[in-house]
Formats: C-alpha cells, sequence, structure tokens
C-alpha cells in the first residue's frame, strides 16, 4: 500500500489519511476521496493531502475484518456470539448469552504474529460472560493490508473464539451454624451466593440451614436438590477432614482437593456426591466480590471438570485483592 502526500488533482479514489475540514464539515480520515470531496477540498484552498492508495493484492479494512471475523467465528450461534458489521476496520465480537469464553490462546497468538496491522484482542480465557459482552475485537490497523497475509491469519486462527454456555440449570445451597454465630451472617451468604448464580442464570432450587456437625450436613447434602451442591459453613474449612469435606464423604461423596492457590479464596473444597459436582465455599464467597470460588463455579457451571493441575495454574493471576482487615498476615 502506497502512503503519502499527492497533489489534490491526483488524489481521486485514494484514502484520505487525515482528516480535513471543507465547505464547514469534517471530511473524516478513511474516507475514499471522490469528486465532491475532491471539490470541497479544493474550495478550502487544499493544493495537496496525505493519502494511502491500496495495491492490488491489498484487501481493505473493513473487508478484511469481516472475513477475519468469520474465520474466528465460523458459526455464530455455534460459538455462542454475535459479530458486529465492520466499521474504520473493526469488528467486535460479543456473547449471545451468559458463560465463559472459550479462547484457544496459541491461534490467537499466532494470528497476531502474521502482521503488525492484522490484530486481535480478546478476553482472558475462562473469563465469565454475560449477554452482550465484548469478548473479542478484531482490528484491521491500516487502511488494506496484504491478501496473503490476511489469509494465513484466517488460516491460523479458524475457530479460536467461542462462549462455552452455563449447562447447569440449578443449585442447592448448604448453610451451617455454629454456636454465637451473628443472625444475618448466613442471610448475607445466601444472599451473595444467589447473586453468582443468577448472573449466570442459574436458579438456587433449594437451601436449608443446619447445625454445623458432620452427620447433620451429611444428612442435609443427602437431600440437597439442584445440579450443584454449594456448602458455605458457619466455621472456614481448614483441612482436607474438617467438617465440610467429611460430610461429603459420610454422604457417599468424594473430595478431589482442599485449597487452591487464589486469595481471597484459598479455603475451598472441591468433589462429588451421586454424580453431582460440590463446592465447598471459602468465607469470602459471602461477598460478592470476586474470588477463587467464582473460578470453579463458573467452569464447574459451564460443564467443565476441574483437575488439580487447573486449579495450580490459577495461582498466577490469582492474587485478586488485598483483605483490609488482614493486610498483615500477608506482607509479614
Amino acid at each position: 500500500m502506497e502512503f503519502g502526500p499527492v497533489p489534490l488533482d491526483q488524489a481521486g479514489g485514494a484514502i484520505l489519511a487525515h482528516s480535513a475540514k471543507a465547505k464547514g464539515r469534517k471530511i473524516a480520515k478513511g474516507t475514499v476521496l471522490g469528486p465532491k470531496e475532491i471539490e470541497a477540498l479544493a474550495a478550502e484552498g487544499f493544493e495537496e493531502v496525505v493519502v494511502a492508495r491500496p495495491g492490488p493484492e491489498d484487501v481493505a479494512e473493513d473487508l478484511a475484518a469481516e472475513r477475519l471475523a468469520r474465520a474466528l467465528v465460523p458459526d455464530p450461534e455455534e460459538a455462542g456470539l454475535m459479530l458486529t458489521a465492520p466499521h474504520a476496520g473493526r469488528v467486535n465480537l460479543k456473547a449471545l448469552g451468559p458463560g465463559i469464553a472459550a479462547i484457544d490462546v496459541d491461534k490467537v497468538h499466532a494470528l497476531n504474529r502474521v502482521d503488525p496491522a492484522i490484530t486481535l484482542a480478546t478476553v482472558a480465557p475462562h473469563v465469565r460472560v454475560a449477554k452482550g459482552t465484548l469478548v473479542g475485537t478484531v482490528k484491521i490497523i491500516s487502511y488494506a493490508v496484504p491478501g496473503a497475509a490476511l489469509d494465513t491469519a484466517c488460516a491460523a486462527a479458524a475457530g479460536a473464539l467461542a462462549v462455552r454456555p452455563v449447562a447447569l440449570r440449578s443449585a442447592g445451597l448448604m448453610l451451617t451454624e455454629v454456636a454465637g454465630q451473628a443472625g444475618t451472617l448466613n442471610e448475607k451468604g445466601r444472599k451473595a451466593v444467589e447473586g453468582r448464580l443468577r448472573a449466570l442464570g442459574i436458579a438456587l432450587a433449594d437451601c436449608v440451614t443446619v447445625p454445623h456437625e458432620r452427620e447433620a450436613m451429611a444428612a442435609a447434602l443427602e437431600r440437597l436438590q439442584g445440579d450443584v451442591l454449594l456448602i458455605l459453613t458457619g466455621s472456614a474449612t481448614s483441612d482436607l477432614h474438617d467438617d465440610g469435606p467429611e460430610a461429603v464423604r459420610r454422604a457417599g461423596g468424594t473430595v478431589a482437593r482442599f485449597g487452591m492457590p487464589v486469595d481471597p479464596g484459598n479455603l475451598l473444597f472441591h468433589g462429588k456426591l451421586g454424580g453431582r459436582p460440590v463446592i465447598g465455599l471459602p468465607g469470602c464467597a459471602r461477598s460478592p466480590a470476586l474470588n477463587g470460588a467464582d473460578w470453579v463455579l463458573e467452569r464447574i457451571a459451564c460443564g467443565l471438570d476441574i483437575s488439580d493441575d487447573d486449579i495450580a495454574a490459577m495461582g498466577v493471576g490469582g492474587l485478586l485483592k488485598e483483605i483490609p482487615i488482614r493486610p498483615q498476615p500477608r506482607e509479614g
């Protein structure tokens, strides 16, 4: 693509590279200069303008952006995404509904290595999205890009973006009480958990409160309704064999892991009971603020199994927020 100043009488059909005012109106950069624009610029005294002139093998920015977006998302409905109309070399990709972002990181990196003018920016993998959330944006930085480079980028990134939809529709929550517990604590926890579920389109189908005793907890878990079972105890879980995990085992379930390298959210455990996932929530789940439980709940809600490697990998980026009531233990 050629770029630079040319005499105004030779600028017809080229792309204006810098905005200009003529006859009281703005001629925006990126405008293809036709007879009306040339006449208006001449009336303002312009003798030359800076233009871009694509070569025969170049693809204009809007067409290039649309082609790349279509390669990224060949079937938008299946991918859970909608594509905006191209404008100024940009196409946005937005979520059709709640879920988590499914990003093929290697493909996105490969695309962005092809040509500096061909770009894709996305949210981080597994980020929770809602209807209308911007998941990715294609931006062609120059007015046109070489067709061969565009073809390479399209091939490199085919099918790289999607939204993994929520697969579970209901949840059950078990709350426990300990001696001396504030009467509002469980209600605060229920509201916060229900808000998290609502954001995912999941209904709180069942909520029970029981004494913080293993047998009572196990019996409640056996009866608890929902596609996923959540436990929020009045006393924080401190060990793999503490009351919460042990209640899951006594109810006939299994516990896969206790503890995660995310703060806040360290004291989480998860497992299964009768084929249903179980999540032992940390105390910070009583707050609507982001914590490690969100990352686990969102992935499980979208049908993903959580492995030890998955949780171990959450440590990078897992320092979410300093907690004002306890800055010293972390820093000391």
